[in-house]
């Protein structure tokens, strides 16, 4: 069953809608949890069918049926039941196969996935750098207890309310890791063509060492990993052609990536954490440090500067005002009160005439009195 809106998977959940970024992902369906109204997240791994010889040619059966799931469900709760609590990991609820699936059920805060904020524009550096922050305090958590977590993608990257980070989808992870070793067996060439056909071709999960001959991924693949998601959503573009599974593989082994300049001030760690050999990598706990330093040095945001805006309408003076005639305007033209006042208060045009000549008549005077006095 592929699980369609309205659909109820294992008489429990009903499903409401299809993640819109889940196409990268598989089968990821949303769905409420109708004995506790509670929203959750549904991913699926489909199980692979395998021939039954001896039910070939026979009327009665069909001559093949689903890949038992029992050991690959038994490896998973183990994993499971050994993911610690914390607040940037994403609960998982159970796991359970219905179908030719296995479902991981999973909670399903309010929150915008990244790969939605990504559509828009690439992230600034210091927000990448608060959500790196957020994933690494997450992987610290995993990596103590002894667990990889497996799948650090965007996909897989809720942004809440709060502007915080959640990260999902090791339990889904580990299910695709258990599949891939159950077809493959100790045969390593069919293991890795398992797992191709199971991841794709996705940078960030494959790490150099998991295409050695070993073939074996430890906490420093899921530190390349978030280098890979970091230049990712910083520029874009991955760090890594992805067109198909042989140009990835091939640029990875020979180190041909992508120029780390657009990262910013995040540059140097994206080098570093995309490093090839795993030992030069930082772990979880150096990057959480790296990341704490940065941001203690980040420059305020940008504010516009503030424009005082005119107040309108312009008040007005207690007395009304006087509009003074231009020449040849006769003051008839005003209101017969305007126009009073206004001649009443305009000055003479003989007024400098007069203060000359008595300036004058002074002067006369005073020269006059000097010749009296000095006889």
């Amino acid at each position: 069953m592929r699980a369609g809106p309205g659909q109820t998977v294992a008489a429990r959940y009903q499903v409401t809608d299809r993640v819109p970024e889940g196409e990268a992902l598989g089968l990821r369906r949303l769905a409420t949890d109708l004995h506790s109204g509670v929203p959750v997240l549904l991913e699926a791994l489909e199980l692979p069918e395998v021939l039954v010889p001896e039910l070939a040619g026979s009327e009665n059966f069909e001559a093949s049926r689903w890949l038992d799931p029992a050991d690959l469900l038994t490896a998973v709760r183990a994993v499971l039941a050994r993911i610690p609590e914390h607040p940037r990991l994403r609960q998982v609820f159970e796991v359970f196969a219905e179908d030719g699936l296995v479902w991981v059920v999973g909670e399903q805060p309010t929150a915008v996935g990244l790969p939605q904020l990504l559509q828009e524009e690439p992230l600034a550096p210091y927000r990448a750098a608060e959500l790196a922050a957020d994933l690494v305090g997450a992987l610290g958590a995993v990596h103590r207890a002894g667990l990889v977590h497996g799948q650090v993608v965007a996909e897989q990257v809720l942004i809440c309310a709060d502007g915080a980070a959640l990260l999902g989808g090791q339990v889904g992870a580990a299910a695709e890791e258990a599949l891939a070793r159950g077809l493959g067996g100790a045969d390593g060439r069919r293991w890795a063509q398992a797992r191709t056909g199971l991841v794709g071709a996705r940078a960030e999960r494959w790490a150099p060492e998991l295409l050695g001959p070993d073939a074996a991924g430890g906490p420093e693949a899921d530190l390349w990993a978030l280098g890979v998601l970091l230049q990712r959503a910083l520029t874009g573009l991955g760090p890594f052609p992805e067109a198909t599974p042989t140009a990835l593989f091939a640029a990875v082994r020979a180190g041909q990536r992508a120029d780390s300049a657009g990262c910013g001030p995040l540059g140097p760690l994206v080098d570093r954490l995309l490093a090839a050999d795993p030992a030069e990598r930082p772990t979880a706990e150096e990057t959480g440090q790296w990341l704490a330093e940065l941001l203690a040095h980040a420059p305020e945001p940008l504010r516009a500067e503030e424009v005082v805006p005119q107040v309108l309408p312009v008040p007005r003076p207690a007395r009304p005002l006087v509009p003074r005639p231009r020449r040849g305007r006769a003051v008839a033209q005003l209101p017969p009160e305007h126009a009073r006042h206004a001649g009443a208060q305009r000055p003479s045009r003989l007024l400098p005439v007069l203060l000359v000549g008595g300036v004058l008549v002074a002067m006369v005077l005073g020269m006059a009195a000097v010749v009296v006095f000095a006889g």
